[in-house]
């Protein structure tokens, strides 16, 4: 994005996954950065990290570490978001929050540049970065929705260990070895082992039999959207994997569409690889698509049990466009729009 601005950039939560891929986003993408600090707690402080083939030494997060900032990336825990983020807006930053404290605030915009770029222009100091399966799936939906009007869209995820953090990535990873050796596979970090498992929960319950994650999905995809009365339904599952969250997704649209309509109309879509060819073997998956910047749709097919009906399957890494890729998006759009 050629600019003369510079701008400092905070980078909240830096030694976390999501931070880490922030940090390497902003360096890949060449962010017009003049500064560039990371943040984390007390005792990371004087601790480095890489950034851009040198090194960011950690700073403390505390309340004023904000000052001169033009634009704070907030990688980290909701609670870090609620105490910290009203006070970088105050210090005259553009706060970019990861988590889910402010996504479905009214005042709030929640953001995927691709679909509601337009809509960073209502903030009031905070911008919402969305659930790491909510933006993917609007991505997809958002251009099936303009060409033949959605009107229903039944979900399942199947999402990674990351999207848990580090600790479960390890932690799989650990089970993994352990099941290799003949030995017993601990499950601390989540209420199941994880190796050779899938487990359709580990979030918060919500009413209804639903959990945190699926109420997030089904709100945020309503508010990214625009469509408040969006019949829409989800249930999430954790899967082995490291890295790349998957969905399965059903849509029934106002209008018909055939499959090969919707595989040219997402092969031109902003932020979408399309890749179906199940004759070839070619379809995406989390192993191949982690590392990657767009989202991947395969297996598109007509739904026979409804005449207006589709199914289709994507992937996208979800620490890159399912958090830090979108977050560092709408930080190039605001400046490219004249917010920042």
């Amino acid at each position: 994005m050629p600019t003369s601005k510079r701008l400092n950039v905070a980078v909240v939560g830096a030694t976390g996954m999501a931070g880490h891929e922030t940090l390497k986003i902003l360096a890949q993408r060449h962010f017009p950065s003049a500064r560039v600090k990371a943040l984390a707690s007390e005792r990371s402080k004087g601790m480095t990290i890489s950034f851009n083939g040198s090194s960011v030494e950690i700073e403390a997060l505390d309340e004023n570490a904000f000052k001169g900032v033009d634009v704070a990336l907030f990688a980290a825990s909701g609670d870090i978001a609620l105490m910290y983020g009203p006070l970088a807006a105050e210090s005259g930053a553009l706060v970019i929050d990861y988590s889910s404290v402010w996504r479905m605030k009214e005042n709030v915009p929640l953001v995927v540049p691709e679909v509601n770029a337009e809509d960073i222009r209502d903030n009031e100091g905070i911008i919402a970065n969305p659930n790491c399966c909510a933006g993917p799936l609007t991505v997809v939906l958002n251009p099936l929705h303009k060409a033949a009007g959605v009107e229903r869209v039944l979900v399942s995820t199947y999402q990674s260990a990351s999207g848990a953090g580090r600790a479960l990535v390890d932690e799989l990873e650990d089970q993994t070895k352990a099941i290799a050796e003949g030995k017993e596979a601990q499950a601390v970090t989540y209420p199941y082992q994880l190796a050779y498992n899938v487990v359709p929960g580990g979030w918060h319950p919500e009413a209804g039999g639903f959990n945190e994650e699926e109420v997030k999905i089904v709100n945020e995809t309503r508010k990214i959207l625009h469509m408040p009365n969006l019949r829409i339904a989800a249930t999430c599952v954790r899967v082995p994997v490291p890295i790349g969250h998957g969905e399965s997704v059903f849509v029934e649209t106002r209008d018909k569409i055939t499959a090969d309509e919707v595989r040219t109309l997402l092969g031109s879509a902003p932020g979408v690889i399309v890749e179906d060819d199940p004759h070839a073997k070619l379809y995406p998956t989390p192993h191949h698509v982690a590392g990657k910047d767009e989202v991947y749709v395969g297996r598109i097919r007509n739904d026979p049990s409804s005449d207006r009906g589709l199914a289709l399957w994507l992937v996208s890494d979800n620490l890159r466009k399912g958090a830090a890729l979108n977050a560092v998006q709408i930080a190039e759009h605001a400046l490219d729009m004249g917010v920042l």
